[in-house]
């Protein structure tokens, strides 16, 4: 059990990263890295510190942008739009295999990196490097997708005989913002298709966990791009603007909280903007789901990656007739779930991004507590580390049930009409996925007709999601999809050839 408060657990031993997989006190491959500016290294300085989130010690130092390189790193954005757009889907394809290779065989670094600098357990970060490949893959494979049609125009008489044939040509540079929880995979799915589509990118990875990002950008200035294709900054928040203001730049692409989310949209000008946001994720466990298997998957849906993903499962709705049973076996399996180093193979829940992010939840968690929740599981804090924390008779507007906790804490509340849990569901300002565990083909259907969100998934959690598929949200979760075919839609646009007889 964790103390309800204190210190973060502090060990004298360094961070266990480049080595093999038993290894757990290697140092870092390197202690300070460059950022990436059109492509090259450049060690600027070592203003950033990065800190390993279990220890809290400094893990790597890495060099910041100042406003004068992210305005360098756009203007050579824009020059290499030209050599992006004629560079042949072959060329693409190619580029984005060949790091997807580079991915796969530095796949223990990279995962260790993740241990470090997001604090994320090693299985599970070798489960974003393993969608890091995938993501690149999927990318080469969709840059020889990328086509168009042949429109027959002659519905009226007086487009007899005319043609209108099409094509999707890159929108130009695109700006990519990606937040701490998923820094690998997150990137993946803003340069991969950016790359795929013909499109030279920017991008800012998260002040909080940066490396992976940055060794994104070692990877890709060996594969072969024009000059000034792309750039990895860090900088400070005072230095951000350029990214979602500078004229030159024609798409943002954006990860994140909703409030920092819909700020850069409204700065955004004409810009086109995808936004994908924050939520409190449900799940609906009906009278004839399989209990066991609804466990399994909800436990790890709500408390994996500790909470730390906008689709983590916050808000638990069970058919009254097996919410006794459903409830008890939930709560053994959240107390089961080991809590600490991520580098033990054994993890699963590690350290919040922050002692910060972990006191905000724990003070939710004490507010739920003080108006009549009760606790079944968890409850306890020290330093960054939050128990898997499971509570029920959780008043609708209190934080921990309408707003997105993004930690290792989840609510439940029974039901006993269908309807009334798909509008339950409903009632939150998010809507991302939502997961439901039922078997009647009739209430599937329902569902995927009334829940406002942007997927519906069937026998799982609204956690999963496959790389090649589209996803994002509606309401305050965002605007626009991912997944590598629908990025690739907004990042080209048509152009059409009218072909007159």
């Amino acid at each position: 059990m964790l103390a309800a408060a204190g210190g973060p657990p502090r060990r004298a031993v360094a961070p266990g990263i480049g080595a093999g997989s038993d290894a757990k006190e290697t140092a870092m491959p390197q202690d300070r890295y460059p950022y990436y500016l059109a492509g090259e290294p450049v060690p600027a300085n070592a203003d950033l510190e990065v800190r390993d989130k279990y220890t809290g010690e400094v893990a790597a130092r890495v060099a910041l942008a100042d406003d004068a390189a992210i305005d360098a790193a756009v203007g050579a954005a824009a020059d290499a739009a030209p050599a992006m757009a004629a560079l042949p889907a072959h060329a693409r394809a190619s580029a984005l295999s060949r790091c997807a290779r580079t991915f796969a065989e530095r796949a223990e670094e990279l995962a260790r990196v993740l241990c470090v600098e997001v604090g994320k357990p090693i299985g599970d970060a070798r489960g974003e490097v393993g969608r890091l490949v995938d993501t690149f893959t999927i990318a080469a494979e969709e840059a020889l997708r990328i086509g168009g049609e042949v429109m027959p125009l002659d519905r009226t008489p007086r487009a007899e005989g005319t043609l209108c044939l099409t094509r999707r040509v890159p929108v130009g540079p695109v700006s990519c913002i990606v937040p701490f929880n998923y820094p690998l995979n997150l990137a993946a799915h803003k340069a991969a298709p950016a790359i795929a589509a013909g499109c030279p990118f920017v991008l800012k990875p998260a002040s909080l966990a940066p490396l992976g990002s940055l060794i994104i950008g070692e990877v890709l200035a060996g594969c072969g791009l024009p000059a000034g294709a792309f750039s990895v900054l860090p900088c400070r928040r005072e230095n951000a603007g350029r990214f979602s203001e500078d004229p030159r730049l024609k798409l943002l692409t954006f990860t994140g909280s909703p409030e920092a989310g819909w700020a850069l949209k409204a700065r955004a000008g004409k810009m086109k903007v995808v936004l994908e946001l924050g939520g409190n994720a449900a799940c609906v466990v009906d009278a004839d789901a399989d209990l066991d298997h609804a466990v399994a998957r909800v436990v790890l849906g709500a408390f994996g990656q500790s909470g730390q993903s906008c689709i983590s499962v916050q808000r638990v709705f069970v058919h009254a007739d097996v919410y006794a049973a459903f409830s008890e076996k939930l709560a053994a399996a959240a107390k089961s779930l080991k809590c600490g180093d991520p580098k033990a193979e054994d993890t699963v829940v590690g350290p919040l991004i922050s002692e910060a992010a972990a006191d905000r939840v724990a003070k939710w968690i004490a507010a739920a507590r003080a108006r009549g929740a009760t606790l079944l599981a968890g409850g306890g804090r020290e330093g960054a580390l939050v128990e898997p924390t499971l509570l029920a008779d959780v008043p609708a507007d209190e934080p921990v049930s309408c707003r997105e906790a993004f930690g290792p804490v989840a609510v439940l509340a029974p039901f006993t009409d269908f309807g009334a849990a798909l509008d339950a569901v409903n009632e939150s300002r998010y809507g991302l996925q939502a997961g439901l565990f039922v078997r009647d083909i009739a209430k599937i259907r329902r569902a995927w007709d009334v829940l406002e969100v942007g997927g519906v998934v069937i026998g799982d959690v609204p956690s999963w999601r496959a790389d090649a598929m589209p996803y994002g949200g509606v309401k305050d979760s965002g605007l626009g999809r991912e997944g590598l075919r629908w990025a690739i839609e907004d990042m080209t646009e048509p152009r059409s050839l009218i072909l007159r007889p």
